[in-house]
């Protein structure tokens, strides 16, 4: 069973940058599609960056040109540089699966604790 443990989140100005970590479990991370997910306050999860296991990456639009996906399958362990932060960002961030979900579905049905990022002046 792959556990997922994300970090690096808190509180930037917009503008700001971030660097989001997700440190997995098991042996079967580097054959996994691999992706980020956020829910904002009063909205559902959404996939916002996806990073397939031969190193494709896809972006929702709200993202595409700020956030970078990537991997690094000797460590199993996933990112995501954040830079030109907004409010609108704001969000607690996780990590998953992405292996069978399209850009803003809401993912599977098990999550860790995310990290919480903050976007405010």
């Amino acid at each position: 069973q792959v556990q997922f443990v994300e970090s690096g989140g808190g509180l930037v100005q917009p503008g700001g940058s971030l660097r989001l970590s997700c440190a997995a479990s098991g042996n079967i991370f580097r054959f996994l599609a691999m992706g980020w997910y956020r829910q904002a306050p009063g909205k559902q999860r959404e996939l916002v960056a996806r990073i397939g296991n031969g190193g494709t990456t896809t972006y929702v639009d709200s993202v595409k040109g700020r956030f970078t996906i990537s991997r690094d399958n000797a460590k199993n362990t996933a990112y995501l540089q954040m830079n030109s932060l907004k409010p609108e960002d704001t969000a607690v961030y996780y990590c998953n699966s992405a292996a069978a979900y399209g850009l803003g579905s809401e993912g599977p049905d098990t999550w860790g604790q995310g990290t919480q990022v903050t976007v405010s002046s």
